[in-house]
Protein backbone atom coordinates (compact mmCIF):
# COMPACT_ATOMS: atom_id res chain seq x y z
CA UNK A 1 0.00 0.00 0.00
CA UNK A 2 2.69 2.42 0.65
CA UNK A 3 4.29 1.84 -2.53
CA UNK A 4 0.63 3.15 -4.03
CA UNK A 5 0.69 5.60 -2.25
CA UNK A 6 4.08 6.84 -3.18
CA UNK A 7 3.37 6.61 -6.46
CA UNK A 8 -0.04 8.47 -6.51
CA UNK A 9 1.92 11.18 -4.56
CA UNK A 10 4.66 11.70 -6.98
CA UNK A 11 1.86 11.61 -9.63
CA UNK A 12 -0.31 14.56 -8.21
CA UNK A 13 2.91 16.55 -7.05
CA UNK A 14 4.16 16.63 -11.10
CA UNK A 15 0.89 17.38 -12.11
CA UNK A 16 0.71 20.28 -9.79
CA UNK A 17 3.43 21.78 -9.87
CA UNK A 18 3.67 21.71 -14.58
CA UNK A 19 0.03 22.96 -14.65
CA UNK A 20 1.52 26.37 -14.10
CA UNK A 21 3.60 26.80 -16.77
CA UNK A 22 1.48 25.02 -19.10
CA UNK A 23 -1.40 27.66 -18.43
CA UNK A 24 1.31 30.41 -19.30
CA UNK A 25 2.10 27.76 -22.47
CA UNK A 26 -1.60 27.58 -23.33
CA UNK A 27 -1.86 31.24 -23.30
CA UNK A 28 1.15 32.11 -25.73
CA UNK A 29 -0.06 29.26 -27.58
CA UNK A 30 -3.57 30.73 -27.79
CA UNK A 31 -5.73 28.05 -26.82
CA UNK A 32 -7.96 29.93 -25.57
CA UNK A 33 -11.28 29.44 -27.99
CA UNK A 34 -13.92 32.15 -28.00
CA UNK A 35 -16.82 32.02 -25.80
CA UNK A 36 -19.35 29.37 -27.58
CA UNK A 37 -23.10 29.03 -26.92
CA UNK A 38 -23.20 26.46 -24.34
CA UNK A 39 -20.37 27.66 -22.03
CA UNK A 40 -20.55 29.18 -18.54
CA UNK A 41 -17.21 30.14 -17.96
CA UNK A 42 -17.45 34.30 -19.37
CA UNK A 43 -14.09 35.13 -19.98
CA UNK A 44 -11.21 32.77 -22.24
CA UNK A 45 -10.13 30.61 -20.12
CA UNK A 46 -6.68 28.38 -21.72
CA UNK A 47 -7.01 25.02 -21.95
CA UNK A 48 -4.28 22.20 -22.57
CA UNK A 49 -4.26 21.34 -18.80
CA UNK A 50 -4.37 17.80 -20.35
CA UNK A 51 -0.09 18.21 -20.94
CA UNK A 52 0.24 18.30 -17.16
CA UNK A 53 -1.77 15.14 -16.46
CA UNK A 54 -0.52 13.03 -19.20
CA UNK A 55 3.71 14.20 -17.67
CA UNK A 56 2.35 13.83 -14.60
CA UNK A 57 1.05 9.78 -15.97
CA UNK A 58 4.53 9.55 -16.85
CA UNK A 59 5.95 10.20 -13.94
CA UNK A 60 4.26 7.95 -12.02
CA UNK A 61 4.62 4.97 -14.14
CA UNK A 62 8.48 5.48 -13.80
CA UNK A 63 8.45 5.82 -10.40
CA UNK A 64 6.42 2.36 -10.39
CA UNK A 65 8.68 1.09 -12.49
CA UNK A 66 11.41 1.33 -9.91
CA UNK A 67 10.40 0.31 -6.58
CA UNK A 68 10.89 -2.90 -4.94
CA UNK A 69 7.29 -4.80 -5.49
CA UNK A 70 5.44 -2.64 -8.19
CA UNK A 71 8.56 -2.94 -10.66
CA UNK A 72 7.27 -6.82 -10.93
CA UNK A 73 4.00 -5.42 -12.46
CA UNK A 74 6.50 -4.27 -15.62
CA UNK A 75 8.45 -7.56 -15.61
CA UNK A 76 4.76 -9.85 -15.51
CA UNK A 77 2.95 -8.01 -17.33
CA UNK A 78 2.37 -5.52 -21.14
CA UNK A 79 0.00 -3.49 -19.23
CA UNK A 80 1.56 -0.79 -18.26
CA UNK A 81 3.93 -0.36 -21.95
CA UNK A 82 -0.24 -0.67 -23.29
CA UNK A 83 -1.42 1.89 -21.29
CA UNK A 84 1.42 4.58 -22.07
CA UNK A 85 1.08 4.07 -25.54
CA UNK A 86 -2.38 4.37 -25.89
CA UNK A 87 -2.46 7.32 -23.52
CA UNK A 88 0.28 9.04 -25.66
CA UNK A 89 -1.64 8.71 -28.79
CA UNK A 90 -5.17 9.82 -27.79
CA UNK A 91 -2.93 13.03 -25.61
CA UNK A 92 -1.36 13.82 -28.54
CA UNK A 93 -4.76 13.66 -30.76
CA UNK A 94 -6.17 16.26 -27.54
CA UNK A 95 -3.62 18.86 -28.12
CA UNK A 96 -4.39 18.89 -31.52
CA UNK A 97 -8.18 19.44 -31.10
CA UNK A 98 -7.54 21.79 -27.87
CA UNK A 99 -5.63 24.56 -30.59
CA UNK A 100 -6.81 23.81 -33.85
CA UNK A 101 -10.41 22.13 -33.05
CA UNK A 102 -10.13 19.12 -35.37
CA UNK A 103 -13.45 17.41 -36.61
CA UNK A 104 -15.36 14.92 -34.26
CA UNK A 105 -14.77 12.29 -36.32
CA UNK A 106 -11.11 12.35 -36.46
CA UNK A 107 -11.39 12.05 -33.04
CA UNK A 108 -13.49 9.43 -32.86
CA UNK A 109 -11.39 7.42 -35.51
CA UNK A 110 -8.21 8.16 -32.96
CA UNK A 111 -9.98 7.29 -29.72
CA UNK A 112 -10.16 3.40 -32.11
CA UNK A 113 -6.90 3.71 -32.86
CA UNK A 114 -5.61 4.14 -29.85
CA UNK A 115 -7.67 1.01 -28.17
CA UNK A 116 -6.15 -0.90 -30.94
CA UNK A 117 -2.70 -0.07 -29.91
CA UNK A 118 -3.86 -1.02 -26.10
CA UNK A 119 -5.45 -4.58 -27.95
CA UNK A 120 -2.25 -5.42 -30.16
CA UNK A 121 -0.03 -5.25 -26.75
CA UNK A 122 -1.99 -7.08 -24.57
CA UNK A 123 -4.35 -4.87 -22.38
CA UNK A 124 -7.97 -6.63 -23.83
CA UNK A 125 -10.71 -8.61 -22.97
CA UNK A 126 -10.03 -12.24 -22.61
CA UNK A 127 -13.49 -13.58 -20.81
CA UNK A 128 -16.80 -12.61 -19.32
CA UNK A 129 -17.98 -13.87 -15.85
CA UNK A 130 -21.75 -14.29 -16.87
CA UNK A 131 -24.15 -14.79 -13.86
CA UNK A 132 -25.67 -17.97 -13.68
CA UNK A 133 -23.29 -19.43 -16.71
CA UNK A 134 -20.37 -19.23 -16.08
CA UNK A 135 -16.36 -17.79 -17.64
CA UNK A 136 -17.64 -17.31 -21.27
CA UNK A 137 -13.71 -17.38 -22.90
CA UNK A 138 -14.41 -14.68 -25.82
CA UNK A 139 -12.24 -14.77 -29.74
CA UNK A 140 -9.92 -12.74 -30.61
CA UNK A 141 -12.09 -10.36 -32.47
CA UNK A 142 -14.92 -10.62 -30.11
CA UNK A 143 -12.41 -9.40 -27.70
CA UNK A 144 -10.72 -6.71 -29.39
CA UNK A 145 -14.31 -5.08 -30.44
CA UNK A 146 -15.67 -5.62 -26.95
CA UNK A 147 -11.92 -3.32 -25.83
CA UNK A 148 -12.52 -0.96 -28.24
CA UNK A 149 -16.29 -0.12 -27.57
CA UNK A 150 -15.43 0.03 -23.57
CA UNK A 151 -12.86 2.57 -24.59
CA UNK A 152 -14.65 4.85 -26.51
CA UNK A 153 -17.69 4.34 -24.69
CA UNK A 154 -15.96 6.02 -21.16
CA UNK A 155 -13.46 8.43 -23.04
CA UNK A 156 -16.62 10.06 -24.35
CA UNK A 157 -18.93 9.70 -21.56
CA UNK A 158 -15.75 11.61 -19.20
CA UNK A 159 -15.76 14.13 -22.03
CA UNK A 160 -19.33 14.93 -22.51
CA UNK A 161 -19.54 15.37 -18.45
CA UNK A 162 -16.06 17.98 -18.95
CA UNK A 163 -18.59 21.06 -18.11
CA UNK A 164 -18.00 22.54 -14.85
CA UNK A 165 -15.34 23.95 -13.21
CA UNK A 166 -13.95 20.90 -11.64
CA UNK A 167 -16.27 17.98 -12.44
CA UNK A 168 -15.35 15.47 -14.92
CA UNK A 169 -11.73 15.98 -12.42
CA UNK A 170 -13.55 15.00 -9.53
CA UNK A 171 -15.82 12.59 -11.08
CA UNK A 172 -13.07 10.60 -12.42
CA UNK A 173 -11.46 10.88 -9.21
CA UNK A 174 -14.30 9.14 -7.16
CA UNK A 175 -14.21 6.63 -9.68
CA UNK A 176 -10.72 5.77 -9.46
CA UNK A 177 -10.72 5.80 -5.21
CA UNK A 178 -13.50 3.33 -5.70
CA UNK A 179 -11.90 0.84 -8.13
CA UNK A 180 -8.66 1.31 -6.72
CA UNK A 181 -10.16 -0.33 -3.48
CA UNK A 182 -12.09 -2.94 -5.26
CA UNK A 183 -8.50 -3.95 -7.18
CA UNK A 184 -6.68 -3.61 -3.94
CA UNK A 185 -9.05 -5.96 -2.15
CA UNK A 186 -8.64 -9.10 -4.99
CA UNK A 187 -4.75 -8.57 -5.33
CA UNK A 188 -4.12 -8.50 -1.44
CA UNK A 189 -6.75 -10.29 0.05
CA UNK A 190 -7.19 -13.14 -2.29
CA UNK A 191 -3.40 -12.60 -3.58
CA UNK A 192 -4.71 -11.82 -7.62
CA UNK A 193 -1.14 -11.03 -9.34
CA UNK A 194 -3.28 -10.11 -12.70
CA UNK A 195 -5.24 -7.66 -10.43
CA UNK A 196 -1.90 -5.49 -9.88
CA UNK A 197 -1.84 -3.72 -12.67
CA UNK A 198 -5.34 -2.15 -12.75
CA UNK A 199 -4.41 -1.12 -9.22
CA UNK A 200 -1.21 0.83 -10.35
CA UNK A 201 -3.79 2.27 -12.54
CA UNK A 202 -6.36 3.81 -10.70
CA UNK A 203 -3.56 4.75 -8.45
CA UNK A 204 -1.82 6.75 -11.04
CA UNK A 205 -5.52 8.18 -12.52
CA UNK A 206 -6.28 9.49 -8.31
CA UNK A 207 -2.96 11.45 -8.43
CA UNK A 208 -3.23 13.04 -12.04
CA UNK A 209 -6.95 14.23 -10.87
CA UNK A 210 -5.74 15.13 -7.50
CA UNK A 211 -2.62 17.55 -8.83
CA UNK A 212 -4.82 19.14 -11.36
CA UNK A 213 -8.21 19.97 -9.08
CA UNK A 214 -6.37 22.85 -7.24
CA UNK A 215 -6.23 24.92 -10.60
CA UNK A 216 -9.43 23.27 -12.28
CA UNK A 217 -11.80 24.40 -9.13
CA UNK A 218 -14.34 27.42 -10.00
CA UNK A 219 -12.93 29.25 -10.53
CA UNK A 220 -10.87 27.56 -12.77
CA UNK A 221 -7.56 29.29 -14.14
CA UNK A 222 -7.13 26.71 -16.72
CA UNK A 223 -9.48 23.78 -18.42
CA UNK A 224 -7.67 20.47 -19.43
CA UNK A 225 -9.54 20.19 -22.57
CA UNK A 226 -9.86 17.50 -24.74
CA UNK A 227 -6.00 16.18 -24.36
CA UNK A 228 -7.01 15.84 -20.38
CA UNK A 229 -10.35 14.52 -20.94
CA UNK A 230 -9.77 11.62 -23.26
CA UNK A 231 -6.42 10.50 -21.32
CA UNK A 232 -8.09 10.41 -18.25
CA UNK A 233 -10.81 8.62 -19.80
CA UNK A 234 -8.68 6.27 -21.28
CA UNK A 235 -7.07 5.57 -18.03
CA UNK A 236 -10.17 4.97 -16.63
CA UNK A 237 -11.06 2.25 -19.26
CA UNK A 238 -7.81 0.99 -19.18
CA UNK A 239 -7.79 -0.09 -15.56
CA UNK A 240 -11.94 -1.68 -15.85
CA UNK A 241 -10.58 -3.61 -18.93
CA UNK A 242 -7.42 -5.25 -16.80
CA UNK A 243 -9.61 -6.24 -14.40
CA UNK A 244 -12.73 -7.72 -15.92
CA UNK A 245 -10.90 -9.15 -19.10
CA UNK A 246 -7.21 -10.76 -16.96
CA UNK A 247 -8.13 -11.88 -13.59
CA UNK A 248 -9.46 -15.30 -13.89
CA UNK A 249 -12.91 -15.61 -11.64
CA UNK A 250 -11.82 -19.13 -10.75
CA UNK A 251 -8.76 -18.08 -8.51
CA UNK A 252 -11.15 -15.81 -6.39
CA UNK A 253 -13.30 -18.86 -4.33
CA UNK A 254 -12.23 -22.39 -4.68
CA UNK A 255 -15.05 -25.14 -6.06
CA UNK A 256 -16.22 -24.89 -9.35
CA UNK A 257 -16.73 -21.97 -11.75
CA UNK A 258 -20.76 -22.13 -11.57
CA UNK A 259 -20.83 -22.83 -8.13
CA UNK A 260 -18.08 -19.86 -8.05
CA UNK A 261 -21.17 -17.32 -9.91
CA UNK A 262 -23.40 -18.21 -7.75
CA UNK A 263 -21.19 -17.89 -4.53
CA UNK A 264 -20.19 -14.20 -4.50
CA UNK A 265 -20.90 -11.08 -6.49
CA UNK A 266 -17.13 -9.97 -6.55
CA UNK A 267 -16.88 -12.93 -9.13
CA UNK A 268 -19.06 -10.50 -11.60
CA UNK A 269 -18.86 -7.43 -10.13
CA UNK A 270 -16.20 -6.88 -12.72
CA UNK A 271 -19.03 -6.48 -15.43
CA UNK A 272 -20.58 -3.73 -12.97
CA UNK A 273 -17.76 -2.26 -11.62
CA UNK A 274 -16.84 -0.39 -15.14
CA UNK A 275 -20.45 0.66 -15.33
CA UNK A 276 -20.98 2.02 -11.96
CA UNK A 277 -17.99 4.25 -12.18
CA UNK A 278 -19.31 6.25 -15.39
CA UNK A 279 -23.23 5.73 -14.69
CA UNK A 280 -23.58 9.51 -14.51
CA UNK A 281 -21.41 10.15 -17.61
CA UNK A 282 -22.56 7.25 -19.38
CA UNK A 283 -25.88 8.69 -18.68
CA UNK A 284 -25.54 12.08 -19.82
CA UNK A 285 -23.97 10.38 -23.12
CA UNK A 286 -26.82 8.35 -24.01
CA UNK A 287 -29.48 11.53 -23.31
CA UNK A 288 -27.66 13.35 -25.25
CA UNK A 289 -27.43 11.14 -28.05
CA UNK A 290 -30.91 10.58 -27.83
CA UNK A 291 -31.82 14.07 -27.57
CA UNK A 292 -29.73 15.64 -30.50
CA UNK A 293 -30.66 12.79 -32.70
CA UNK A 294 -34.29 13.09 -31.84
CA UNK A 295 -34.04 16.67 -33.29
CA UNK A 296 -32.42 15.64 -36.38
CA UNK A 297 -28.76 16.81 -35.16
CA UNK A 298 -25.88 14.83 -35.64
CA UNK A 299 -24.64 12.61 -31.79
CA UNK A 300 -21.29 15.11 -32.04
CA UNK A 301 -23.88 17.98 -32.10
CA UNK A 302 -22.45 20.72 -28.92
CA UNK A 303 -26.10 21.30 -26.73
CA UNK A 304 -26.47 23.26 -23.12
CA UNK A 305 -28.89 19.69 -22.66
CA UNK A 306 -26.53 17.70 -20.29
CA UNK A 307 -27.14 16.99 -16.67
CA UNK A 308 -24.97 20.02 -15.01
CA UNK A 309 -26.85 22.57 -17.57
CA UNK A 310 -29.80 21.15 -15.98
CA UNK A 311 -28.96 21.76 -12.89
CA UNK A 312 -27.63 25.63 -13.07
CA UNK A 313 -31.08 25.89 -14.98
CA UNK A 314 -32.87 24.66 -11.96
CA UNK A 315 -31.54 27.27 -10.02
CA UNK A 316 -28.00 25.45 -8.77
CA UNK A 317 -24.99 27.62 -8.41
CA UNK A 318 -21.79 26.32 -9.97
CA UNK A 319 -20.33 24.87 -7.12
CA UNK A 320 -23.51 23.33 -5.54
CA UNK A 321 -24.04 21.66 -9.14
CA UNK A 322 -20.62 20.44 -9.14
CA UNK A 323 -21.10 18.71 -5.70
CA UNK A 324 -24.71 16.67 -6.33
CA UNK A 325 -22.80 15.33 -9.17
CA UNK A 326 -20.21 14.70 -7.00
CA UNK A 327 -22.24 13.02 -4.56
CA UNK A 328 -24.22 10.69 -7.08
CA UNK A 329 -20.93 9.50 -8.25
CA UNK A 330 -19.93 8.51 -5.34
CA UNK A 331 -23.24 6.69 -4.25
CA UNK A 332 -23.28 4.71 -6.89
CA UNK A 333 -19.72 3.80 -7.20
CA UNK A 334 -19.12 3.20 -3.76
CA UNK A 335 -22.38 1.62 -3.01
CA UNK A 336 -21.30 -0.97 -5.49
CA UNK A 337 -18.15 -1.25 -3.63
CA UNK A 338 -19.47 -2.20 -0.71
CA UNK A 339 -22.45 -4.33 -2.29
CA UNK A 340 -19.45 -6.30 -3.59
CA UNK A 341 -18.00 -6.92 -0.41
CA UNK A 342 -21.20 -8.30 1.40
CA UNK A 343 -24.19 -8.46 -1.04
CA UNK A 344 -25.93 -9.99 1.97
CA UNK A 345 -26.20 -7.47 3.96
CA UNK A 346 -29.47 -5.11 4.63
CA UNK A 347 -27.85 -2.19 6.05
CA UNK A 348 -25.83 -1.60 2.76
CA UNK A 349 -29.36 -1.51 0.86
CA UNK A 350 -31.09 0.44 3.32
CA UNK A 351 -27.99 3.33 3.73
CA UNK A 352 -27.81 3.76 -0.09
CA UNK A 353 -31.99 4.24 -0.25
CA UNK A 354 -31.50 6.58 2.40
CA UNK A 355 -28.57 8.37 0.80
CA UNK A 356 -30.33 8.33 -2.50
CA UNK A 357 -33.50 9.99 -0.83
CA UNK A 358 -31.00 13.01 0.58
CA UNK A 359 -29.77 13.66 -3.10
CA UNK A 360 -33.16 13.57 -4.22
CA UNK A 361 -34.00 16.47 -1.39
CA UNK A 362 -30.90 18.32 -2.54
CA UNK A 363 -32.23 18.34 -5.79
CA UNK A 364 -35.19 19.53 -5.13
CA UNK A 365 -34.16 22.22 -3.36
CA UNK A 366 -31.91 24.54 -5.30
CA UNK A 367 -32.39 27.28 -3.72
CA UNK A 368 -32.10 25.87 0.20
CA UNK A 369 -28.63 27.60 1.82
CA UNK A 370 -27.57 25.89 5.17
CA UNK A 371 -26.28 28.25 8.23
CA UNK A 372 -23.96 27.32 10.39
CA UNK A 373 -24.00 27.40 13.89
CA UNK A 374 -22.34 30.70 15.45
CA UNK A 375 -19.67 28.64 16.79
CA UNK A 376 -18.50 27.31 13.51
CA UNK A 377 -18.91 31.03 11.75
CA UNK A 378 -14.79 30.89 11.45
CA UNK A 379 -14.66 27.69 9.41
CA UNK A 380 -17.00 27.81 6.58
CA UNK A 381 -16.75 29.56 3.76
CA UNK A 382 -18.33 33.48 4.19
CA UNK A 383 -21.91 32.37 1.62
CA UNK A 384 -22.94 30.10 4.79
CA UNK A 385 -22.70 32.27 7.85
CA UNK A 386 -25.57 34.25 9.89
CA UNK A 387 -25.60 37.85 8.96
CA UNK A 388 -27.44 40.51 10.78
CA UNK A 389 -29.70 43.07 9.76
CA UNK A 390 -28.21 45.67 7.53
CA UNK A 391 -28.94 48.70 7.53
CA UNK A 392 -30.65 50.77 4.25
CA UNK A 393 -27.78 52.57 2.41
CA UNK A 394 -28.69 56.09 2.12
CA UNK A 395 -30.13 57.39 -1.15
CA UNK A 396 -26.73 58.71 -3.63
CA UNK A 397 -26.84 61.20 -6.18
CA UNK A 398 -26.86 60.27 -9.51
CA UNK A 399 -23.24 60.22 -10.80
CA UNK A 400 -22.78 61.39 -14.34
CA UNK A 401 -19.65 60.13 -16.76
CA UNK A 402 -18.30 63.51 -16.65
CA UNK A 403 -18.02 63.05 -12.62
CA UNK A 404 -15.24 59.98 -13.01
CA UNK A 405 -17.75 56.98 -12.93
CA UNK A 406 -16.46 54.33 -15.12
CA UNK A 407 -18.85 52.22 -17.18
CA UNK A 408 -19.05 48.74 -16.66
CA UNK A 409 -17.01 46.02 -18.53
CA UNK A 410 -18.88 43.53 -20.20
CA UNK A 411 -18.71 39.76 -19.68
CA UNK A 412 -16.19 38.27 -21.57
CA UNK A 413 -14.21 40.83 -22.75
CA UNK A 414 -11.73 41.87 -20.24
CA UNK A 415 -8.17 40.31 -19.97
CA UNK A 416 -7.26 36.81 -19.58
CA UNK A 417 -6.97 35.85 -16.16
CA UNK A 418 -8.19 32.54 -16.00
CA UNK A 419 -11.52 33.39 -14.17
CA UNK A 420 -14.78 31.69 -15.00
CA UNK A 421 -17.25 34.15 -12.94
CA UNK A 422 -20.78 33.68 -14.00
CA UNK A 423 -21.77 37.30 -14.23
CA UNK A 424 -20.11 39.93 -15.54
CA UNK A 425 -18.04 42.62 -13.27
CA UNK A 426 -17.52 46.09 -13.23
CA UNK A 427 -14.80 48.82 -12.40
CA UNK A 428 -15.29 50.27 -8.99
CA UNK A 429 -15.91 54.27 -9.39
CA UNK A 430 -13.67 56.68 -9.26
CA UNK A 431 -13.38 57.86 -5.23
CA UNK A 432 -11.07 60.47 -5.76
CA UNK A 433 -12.91 63.62 -3.76
CA UNK A 434 -12.88 66.58 -6.03
CA UNK A 435 -11.78 70.39 -4.49
CA UNK A 436 -14.86 72.42 -5.41
CA UNK A 437 -14.49 74.75 -2.60
CA UNK A 438 -11.54 76.79 -3.60
CA UNK A 439 -11.37 80.59 -1.99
Amino acid sequence: MREYLLTLCITAAVTYLLTGPVRKFAIVAGAMPEIRARDVHREPTPRLGGIAMFFGLCAGLLVAGHLTNLSAVFENSNEPRALLSGAALIWLIGVLDDKFEIDALLKLGGQMIAAGVMVMQGLTILWLPIPKVGTVALTQWQGTLLTVALVVITINAVNFVDGLDGLAAGMVCIAAAAFFMYAYRIWYSYGIEAAAPATLFSAILMGMCLGFLPHNMHPARIFMGDSGSMLIGLVLAAGAISVTGQVDPDNLFGGSERSTVHQMVPLYIPLLMPLTIIAIPAADLVLAIVRRTWRGQSPFAADRGHLHHRLLEIGHSHSRAVLIMYFWSALIAFGALAYSVNSASMWIVLGVVFLSTVGLILLLMPRFRPRAPRWAQSFVPPRYRRRGPVAEPAAATPRTASEGERTPVAAGVSGVNGATALGARSRPLNRRKVDTTRS
